[in-house]
Formats: structure tokens, sequence, C-alpha cells
């Protein structure tokens, strides 16, 4: 984990469908990470976020569904679902788009928190389907998977500007070292308008 500055990642990032490894020794990196991850998380106005996409394959999230408790999880894994539920979700890497997703309405997860303690989480509505939704992208799954094909035909020319914008994101990002400033207001110029969203739900 050699970045130091986190920025979100755009559908067609190829991180995003990588699987996540597990941490096997949690280090003041790993604790460093959470942290940037839960405030770039609140400057997104997101409710959730996971170590992908942020260009990080390793096995973390943070939540936070707004009743004061931030979470911050490592190698966090779903052990029991119950019922279930259909929610509107959007996501920080997909601005823009909105899809219904039919997810457990209640959900037991065990992971550690970044002391290494193991925890036993139970959670239900809200944050259980934050908690699933994140987890997904531990294992390379976004929302757009759980889209039918009529819904993809909606979404395509979005999905397109996406994949078409995080391409260009990466080049620029890969200039910085020989034009830093420069390649910085063009990123900033090619990156998808985070605050149009369908969705009140960004994770």
């Amino acid at each position: 984990m050699k970045e130091t500055t986190l920025r979100i990642r755009f559908l067609g990032d190829p991180v995003l469908r990588k699987k996540s490894t597990p941490v096997k020794h949690i280090t003041p990196d790993h604790r460093d990470i959470l942290s940037k991850m839960a405030q770039l998380m609140y400057e997104s106005d997101g409710i959730g976020l996971a170590a992908p996409q942020v260009g990080i394959n390793e096995a973390m999230i943070v939540a936070d569904v707004g009743n004061s408790s931030l979470y911050k999880l490592i190698n966090p894994k779903i052990v029991k679902k119950e019922g279930s539920q259909v929610t509107e979700e959007g996501c920080l890497s997909l601005p823009g788009v909105c899809i219904k997703v039919k997810r457990a309405r209640k959900v037991i997860v065990r992971a550690q928190d970044e002391l290494a303690q193991t925890l036993t989480l139970e959670a239900e509505g809200l944050l259980a389907c934050v908690f699933q939704h994140e987890i997904e992208h531990l294992k390379g799954k976004l929302i757009v998977d759980y889209a039918s094909f009529f819904q993809r035909l909606k979404i395509k020319k979005k999905l397109e500007e996406l994949k078409n914008a995080s391409t260009l994101l990466s080049i620029s990002t890969r200039s910085i070292l020989s034009e830093q400033s420069e390649s910085k207001e063009r990123s900033n110029e090619e990156l998808p308008e985070s605050k149009t969203k369908s969705c009140k739900l960004q994770l």
C-alpha cells in the first residue's frame, strides 16, 4: 500500500473487478488507509466504501449509515442471512446509476477491527444493505451485475461514459510524476459528476 492519496475508482478500472486478498497482519498503514477511506466516504456523501473503490485490493471496508457509528472492518465475512429486502442502490464508483437490488434484510458479519480484535456484528435494514454491498466489492461484484437486460439497455450510455472517463483519468494520473499540476487539472475535468446521483444511497 504505497498510495497515500486516495481517490474513488470508477467503472472500467480493473481494480473494481479483482477479488481482494485477506489482510494477514494489521499494521499502522492499514489503520491509516481506513481513516482516509472514511474521510473520503464522508466527503463524497457516501455511507459505505470498500478498499477496491480506492484502488486497494485488500479486504477492508468502512460504513456509517448516520447513527453516529463509524465501522472500520477488516476481513469482513457474512456468516448468516435472514429475510429479504429490495433497495434502490447507488454506488460511488458508478455515479448517476441506480439499481434495485434484492438482499438479505438481516445479516451477521464477522470481522476484525483496526486493532485486530474479532467482532461479530448483527445488522438489519439499511446497515445490512451497506455491509452486503461493500463486502461484494471485495469479491469484485458491482450493482450493475444485478441489472436486468432492459435495465442495462437504459443505462448503457451512462456506463460507457463512466468507462471512458475512468480510462482518461488513469492516463492523466500516470502522467503526474512529470506534469503534476497540469495532470491534476485534467483529472478534475474528466472526473464524472459525483453530484449527479439518481439514488439517495451512495455506497
